[in-house]
């Protein structure tokens, strides 16, 4: 599909990331509820006390599971982006944005549903949804009413397929399956490789077609190919054993950490020691209530952010976040969050919004605006997008060391 780019004013944007927002329990941001400190980062991205903006408040809002089994995801980009949002209206001495979160327990239908409110509270940009299922059912709809979407982290392809005013800000999952059998096979990490993934759900399945595929290109061996649905995944031991059966000294786990975590378990009960390589949804694989940990050491995972990491930003971002969450460490998909308010802000501030156009003005404005500018953020610096809304930034491995994410050369 081919983006129609309108010829509206084209810049190239360096997003500064600093934070400087406190805690808050309500689901609109407003400046007079914002923390009193900033960085100097944040002063330069918002223009601090100096009205950078003057327009009428934006409606943004956000879709994700704040409840049910993928809430760590939808928790983290919710509290990401409200403390984004409260930054920005701090920072700017007036409201920039009003911002409200639905939840949609990572199903389809409740997306819509949780997309229709949001329309009827007066809509105008969606940073959302957060997981690639209900982004698949809910960027049809913004499509057909022709809205702005961008996702922080539903990384399906199909996802931006949907229309010209779909973009994501996670890389996608051809990415991700590229790049990792990329990174074993440069890094030798193993010879005979595994695979478990989910052929029910279009993130899992999405990673391992393309893995497979480059894998082939790499030279790998597949030894085992293994599947599962959402329908029988509370057993995974059959998976797992022919796996280990094949002699697979790497397995591939394009699945989230939920499953993973059952998958260490069963290893660990059989005896099976491969390395163990995931993608972005692994992240949250040590926070499973009930999980041991210590089973997860070793494992690798890519990821486009690690809190443990020393640049000024991340430091500042995990330490806001720590103390709005009462010392909780911000994954990968916060950091996604995040990064997709202030990619707004500095689209919005670029192209001169004034918070009276329609949400369809909205949409043409920002698909040209993205189409032509630059983003360092938390996830990557020097991200862009091309014609597709298909962000373009390099993923990086770490591994799990002592129950921490260590970066990996």
């Amino acid at each position: 599909m081919k983006k129609l780019v309108s010829s509206v004013l084209a810049a190239s944007m360096v997003l500064s990331l600093a934070a400087c927002g406190s805690s808050a329990s309500t689901d609109t941001a407003s400046s007079s509820e914002a923390a009193s400190t900033s960085t100097a980062a944040t002063t330069e991205a918002a223009g601090e006390g100096s009205g950078a903006y003057t327009g009428t408040p934006i409606k943004i809002g956000g879709i994700g599971p704040v409840t049910g089994g993928a809430a760590i995801y939808g928790q983290a980009v919710k509290n990401a982006e409200e403390l984004a949002v409260k930054e920005i209206n701090a920072a700017n001495g007036s409201d920039v944005f009003e911002w409200k979160f639905e939840d949609d327990e990572h199903d389809a239908e409740k997306s819509v549903n949780a997309y229709n409110t949001l329309k009827d509270w007066g809509l105008q940009v969606l940073a959302g949804p957060v997981t690639t299922t209900p982004s698949l059912a809910v960027a049809a709809e913004t499509a057909n009413d022709n809205i702005f979407m961008m996702t922080p982290s539903a990384s399906a392809v199909d996802v931006i397929a949907a229309g010209d005013n779909v973009f994501q800000i996670c890389f996608t999952d051809p990415n991700q399956g590229v790049a990792s059998a990329d990174y074993i096979a440069d890094n030798q990490l193993g010879t005979k490789v595994g695979i478990i993934y989910d052929s029910s759900d279009a993130y899992s399945r999405g990673i391992h077609d393309k893995f497979q595929a480059e894998a082939a290109e790499k030279g790998l061996e597949i030894v085992a190919d293994e599947a599962f649905t959402s329908d029988n995944k509370s057993d995974l031991s059959t998976q797992v054993a022919k796996c280990q059966e094949a002699g697979a000294d790497l397995v591939f786990l394009p699945i989230y950490y939920q499953e993973a975590s059952q998958i260490l378990i069963v290893a660990n009960k059989t005896g099976y020691e491969p390395t163990f390589f995931g993608c972005d949804g692994m992240d949250g694989i040590l926070t499973v209530e009930g999980f041991d940990t210590t089973l997860a050491e070793g494992l690798v995972l890519m990821t486009p952010f690690d809190a443990n990491a020393s640049d000024e930003a991340t430091q500042s971002f995990v330490a806001k976040f720590k103390e709005k969450m009462n010392g909780l460490v911000p994954n990968q998909f916060a950091a996604d969050g995040y990064d997709v308010i202030y990619a707004l802000y500095n689209a919005m501030t670029a192209a001169g919004v004034t918070g009276n156009e329609s949400a369809e003005e909205l949409c043409t404005i920002l698909e040209g605006q993205f189409a032509t500018m630059t983003v360092d953020g938390l996830t990557g610096t020097g991200m862009h997008w091309d014609e597709n809304g298909m962000i373009s930034k390099a993923p990086a491995a770490v591994v799990i060391e002592n129950g921490v994410y260590v970066p990996m050369a």
